[in-house]
């Protein structure tokens, strides 16, 4: 049974639909719309009514947002069970709520790294309010665009910028929030001066005393360094820490 999806992470849509499926036998189909859908109004729904126990809504809003192309059918799977077995929501062993919460759980962290590595260059644009956009490249494993777009916001309420990645664009005028299509590493802009002084000034800050090499690479795993313009010189700082070490206590 094909069901129209605004976007991949449409779980509002997807939530809309569930009562006919839940009430056929039909398997989910995917049909999904593109990102530059990423903020229009959802389709209103015309099924039966269906309850969910509390804490549906939350996991499955995040278990949509998942790169897992079986998503929803494992959502779907899942609610036909709860249907047939209502206190089956409070076995917290079964294993098929594990896994639904474990990709939750992964969507979670992707949101959080996505907070923590995106980096922005400043480019010159004549559309932009003074001129000047900020724009970040970032390639993110789970289809958490609309999930981030109020924390950039407000914390660059005042600027215009853009976020490109290849499952889709965000850009902020200073007054409104829009989705585009996906984009391509070229098409983000290439190094300013303002990122070459950043760079000095971490290199002048790393502390070899202080490396934890895998600490660091548990909390900033390796598939983000291309993204962030300071991993470019971890490898060195790592390699040279014994030696800066040795000179910070006199060896």
């Amino acid at each position: 049974m094909a069901l129209p999806l605004r976007h991949p992470a449409d779980w509002a849509g997807f939530s809309a639909q569930l009562p006919a499926l839940l009430a056929g036998d039909a398997d989910w189909t995917r049909d999904v719309g593109t990102q530059a859908a990423l903020f229009s109004a959802p389709a209103e729904s015309t099924c039966q009514h269906w309850t969910p126990p509390d804490g549906w809504d939350a996991l499955g809003r995040r278990v949509a947002m998942h790169a897992d192309d079986a998503r929803y059918a494992r959502l779907l799977a899942f609610a036909r069970r709860l249907q047939r077995e209502p206190g089956l929501w409070a076995d917290v062993l079964d294993p098929e709520r594990r896994r639904l919460q474990s990709l939750a759980r992964q969507v979670d962290r992707e949101i959080h790294k996505m907070h923590a590595f995106v980096r922005f260059r400043e480019v010159a644009d004549e559309q932009a309010a003074g001129g000047r956009r900020h724009v970040a490249w970032f390639e993110p494993a789970h289809h958490i665009l609309r999930a981030v777009a109020p924390f950039f916001v407000k914390r660059f309420a005042q600027h215009p910028w853009a976020i490109l990645t290849p499952l889709g664009c965000l850009h902020w005028d200073g007054q409104q929030l829009t989705g585009a299509g996906p984009a391509s590493r070229e098409d983000a802009p290439p190094e300013d001066a303002g990122e070459a002084l950043w760079l000095t000034y971490y290199r002048s800050i790393f502390n070899p005393a202080r490396l934890k090499v895998a600490m660091m690479k548990r909390e900033m795993p390796v598939r983000y360094w291309a993204q962030m313009p300071e991993t470019r010189l971890i490898t060195e700082l790592v390699k040279d820490a014994p030696r800066r070490e040795g000179r910070m206590r006199g060896i």
